[in-house]
């Protein structure tokens, strides 16, 4: 806790120790927000909601475990006033929750902070978690790019779903962080009675702080994109060298067959049953059989060596 009187932080709270600590009353929507347990998968939506008498944020970060190549997302929820602000974490099953030292080490460098300029730079050091994630992305899209010709065509197809599926929940969860933000921006987001009393959860100073917060999260959002435009390119290869795989040994297979043909059609010629064949009296006729089909063999065979076929 930076501010005692200011700030308030919870991890994995009970419904009474919210509405405890609570700076004003919760509607019930909020009260549930709290409460509910988080997930791996980061299912709730970020966002940033205005009521009378508060600010309401919901705030997912991902977090990348390189050695075990997954991702997976840790939720802060937020209850804002023009006094106080209350902080709640949620730890995700089996992993660990938002670190907040960071942001209470700058914040307890100003003798006097504001519950807006907590949540801006609470909102700040999710946004550099998101530059710091997509570039350990990209270096996981780099390392199956140099090893999609050397891994098994199973693992690099894996891999490159996992990556996939990595991008596509990002995407959704990037993109209502930087809306949401867009929102205490342009002022679209604050105590709805702050025209009655004069009160706001962001004041225009606080605003101009979060542009700067909102800048990082459309450069990830930017980065984003070229993320997936990477992992696309090595898709298209990936596929490229399976079917160029599947034609080589169409390729071969077809060649096979072609040895096989011409001993199949010869022996089936003197297989037919006439009894006036010019080679079935003759002294050397099965030797003379075996030459024609060795021969021809050889000659297909070296054929198709020089074509590369085998």
């Amino acid at each position: 806790m930076t501010k005692p009187e200011v700030w308030t932080d919870l991890l994995d709270p009970t419904e009474e120790e919210i509405r405890r600590h609570a700076p004003v009353a919760l509607l019930p929507g909020a009260l549930e927000q709290l409460t509910r347990s988080a997930t791996l998968s980061g299912d709730a939506r970020p966002a940033f909601q205005s009521h009378d008498d508060y600010v309401f944020g919901v705030l997912l970060v991902a977090v990348a475990v390189a050695t075990e190549d997954r991702v997976f997302y840790q939720e802060v929820n937020l209850v804002l006033t023009d006094k106080a602000i209350l902080t709640v974490r949620k730890t995700p099953p089996g992993e660990a929750p938002f670190e907040l030292d960071p942001v209470r080490e700058v914040c307890s460098t100003r003798e006097a902070i504001s519950p807006g300029m907590i949540a801006f730079h609470l909102v700040d050091n999710i946004a550099e978690r998101y530059l710091d994630l997509l570039d350990t992305i990209n270096e996981e899209i780099g390392e199956l790019e140099d090893n999609v010709d050397t891994w098994p065509t199973g693992q690099a197809h894996k891999r490159l779903s996992e990556l996939r599926g990595d991008l596509l929940q990002l995407r959704r969860t990037l993109a209502p962080t930087r809306d949401a933000v867009r929102g205490v921006v342009d002022g679209r987001v604050d105590l709805k009675r702050r025209r009655v009393f004069r009160r706001e959860a962001f004041p225009r100073p606080v605003e101009r702080e979060f542009t700067n917060a909102y800048d990082k999260l459309l450069r990830a959002s930017e980065g984003l994109e070229l993320s997936r435009d990477l992992l696309a390119a090595v898709r298209d290869y990936h596929q490229s060298r399976i079917a160029t795989d599947q034609n080589d040994v169409v390729r071969r297979l077809t060649a096979i067959a072609s040895l096989l043909l011409f001993p199949t059609f010869w022996v089936g010629v003197y297989g037919q049953n006439f009894d006036r064949m010019p080679e079935l009296g003759w002294h050397f006729g099965y030797l003379w059989s075996w030459l024609v089909i060795v021969v021809v063999t050889i000659a297909q065979l070296v054929f198709f060596r020089r074509r590369g076929w085998l």
